[in-house]
């Protein structure tokens, strides 16, 4: 601010303002107790004095509540020199004892006015005391007066001004680096918002597993930022279930930030401590002393951290893992720190949602074309080995009996009822066939009507026995892509069972089983199989008929359990959830 002009205000703030209103007071009860000292308060003084307690009351209450208009010290400054006057004229001018009441005015003044405007108010002062002291008394004793006050006055004016002056610089100084420090704080958060939007747009747009894994602990150093070179000394993990063979789901490291090389083996069962707590409750958990963690307790990069906050990965009834972070300051995972990383956390699971979806996506892609494949194979194999078998035996019957017609007419007309018998047989293995890739009668009389005409026609073309029982009832139930799937679940397992089992009979059974779940079995009295032995080296066979069988179960929800051991037959259980309720109970029942 420019202060060449003498009328020109200072820099104003609220503790300089309250100052001004404290010297005033000061002043005020300096003047109080100096005309009570000679005198009893006349009723005209102790007006204006309470008059100037009333404004100097009002006059903190603007500055203190921040409501001070442009001029309000000027105001001041004029109210003061009239009250200073005209108790100056009360008491009776030099003949009083509050002669000094000018300092009323000029104390203000020296804190919000430069020095000549303080020089100006002393010299308004001077003059009006001078006027009323002439018409009270006599000029050469006024003349002394007055300049005994000039040097007060003025000599006050002077200290005071210095003394606001130097108040206001460091004031101003103060001022000016908080006003530094709130910009500085601000560039630094707009840098960090920025940097978040960037990571968050990466973490969205993003359908790669493990870049997904990758920008979310990126994410969370960049949210945390503060300018204070804390938050490289965080640990931080991502811990995923996995599961080898039959064993159970255990939380593996997939990536991580600090953590030693002794570390990256880390596996835990996610069922204790900080870890299970945030697991079952679905929560986030925040965490103190983490080397006396039961799970957490063994790691080495932990050893250091005092506290740790666990973020679960969970989207709906799937939990994936979690997000680990941990920290040498006991109290560094405040409030604020942890809303940052749940919102972070969201997020990730929202990107890690995507990502596997995508990636179950393409799986499901190479799946249908492996389908495709192999039903392009089995129709293959199928028609090699029967129609295409029987309609090269009918070419050579037909050209055996038409030389049998001219050498022995009798035994050429035995041929041709086995070449009848042969081309029926063979008629019905293509019906059949027809049959399975697209049962006509399932889309026109329903699943019952479907499975008592594949139970009849396998019974025609392969003397297969095969025995139905559906609860009519249930069928209504089931939604038509539902009994879509658990047809051709039932075909695929009859087929294995007429192929490889050697079963002299197959029952199938589809019955209600507890609350909005059906029970779909098939079984036979074959030779069976050890499951646990096929299942274990499944991968390395050509055939993909359990395949078949597990994936269609998912396909309606299901959950598949094949029971088998050599010598007494095969029994295949789907347990089909028929709501969505259903399904979460069944998938919780099969979790825990």
């Amino acid at each position: 601010m420019d202060y060449d002009s003498p009328m020109q205000l200072k820099v104003s703030s609220k503790p300089i303002d309250i100052l001004t209103s404290s010297l005033n007071w000061l002043v005020l009860l300096g003047l109080t107790l100096s005309v009570a000292s000679i005198n009893k308060l006349s009723p005209g003084v102790s007006v204006l004095l309470a008059g100037a307690a009333l404004w100097n009351v009002v006059y903190l209450f603007l500055v203190v509540f921040d409501r001070p208009w442009q001029g309000l010290h000027i105001l001041n400054i004029f109210i003061a020199l009239f009250i200073a006057s005209w108790l100056f004229y009360i008491s009776g001018a030099f003949g009083g004892n509050i002669v000094w009441t000018g300092l009323l005015a000029i104390l203000p003044a020296s804190i919000h006015l430069p020095l000549l405007g303080v020089l100006l108010v002393a010299l308004a002062a001077l003059v009006l005391q001078g006027l009323i002291a002439v018409s009270m008394q006599n000029i050469l004793f006024v003349g002394v007066y007055l300049a005994y006050l000039t040097v007060v006055y003025g000599g006050v004016g002077v200290i005071f001004s210095r003394i606001a002056q130097h108040f206001n610089r460091m004031w101003s100084q103060i001022e000016n680096e908080r006003l530094a420090a709130i910009i500085e704080s601000e560039r630094v958060g707009r840098e960090r918002y920025q940097t978040i939007y960037k990571l968050v747009s990466d973490l969205s747009a993003t359908l790669n597993y493990n870049r997904v894994l990758e920008v979310s602990l990126d994410l969370a150093y960049q949210a945390l930022v503060t300018g204070e070179d804390i938050e490289t000394q965080m640990v931080s993990a991502v811990l995923l279930y996995e599961q080898e063979g039959n064993q159970s789901k255990y939380l593996k490291l997939r990536l991580s930030r600090r953590f030693t090389q002794a570390d990256l083996r880390l596996s835990i069962p996610g069922a204790d401590g900080l870890v299970g707590r945030a697991i079952e409750d679905g929560t986030s958990k925040h965490g103190q002393d983490l080397h006396n963690d039961p799970e957490l307790g063994r790691v080495i990069a932990l050893k250091t951290c005092s506290s740790g906050y666990c973020i679960p990965l969970r989207a709906g009834l799937d939990t994936y893992g979690v997000l680990l972070f941990a920290h040498p300051m006991k109290e560094f995972f405040n409030e604020e720190r942890r809303e940052i990383l749940d919102i972070l956390g969201r997020q990730a699971v929202a990107a890690l949602q995507n990502a596997v979806l995508y990636q179950d996506l393409e799986l499901e892609k190479e799946r249908v074309i492996d389908v495709q494949e192999e039903a392009r194979k089995k129709l293959a194999r199928d028609l090699h080995d029967g129609p295409t078998q029987s309609i090269a035996a009918l070419a050579m019957r037909v050209n055996f009996a038409r030389r049998l017609v001219e050498q022995d007419p009798k035994a050429a007309i035995e041929e041709l009822h086995k070449i009848e018998e042969l081309a029926r047989r063979t008629s019905k293995e293509i019906r059949h066939m027809l049959f399975t890739l697209r049962p006509l009668i399932f889309e026109s009389q329903g699943l019952i009507a479907a499975l008592n005409s594949m139970a009849e026609k396998t019974n025609e073309t392969y003397a297969q026995n095969i025995n139905v029982e559906v609860d009519p009832d249930l069928i209504s139930k089931l939604e038509t892509g539902k009994q879509g799937v658990i047809f051709y679940i039932i075909e695929e397992a009859v087929n294995n069972s007429r192929k490889h089992a050697h079963a002299e009979h197959i029952w199938v059974r589809l019955r209600e089983m507890g609350e909005d779940l059906a029970l779909l079995e098939i079984e036979d009295d074959g030779i069976g199989f050890d499951a646990k032995r096929v299942e274990h080296n499944y991968e390395q066979r050509s055939s993909l008929g359990m395949i078949n069988l597990r994936e269609r179960s998912e396909l309606v929800n299901g959950h598949l359990q094949i029971d088998s051991a050599v010598g007494r037959g095969t029994t295949i259980r789907v347990v089909i959830p028929m709501t969505e309720d259903a399904a979460g109970r069944l998938r919780l029942g099969l979790d825990r």
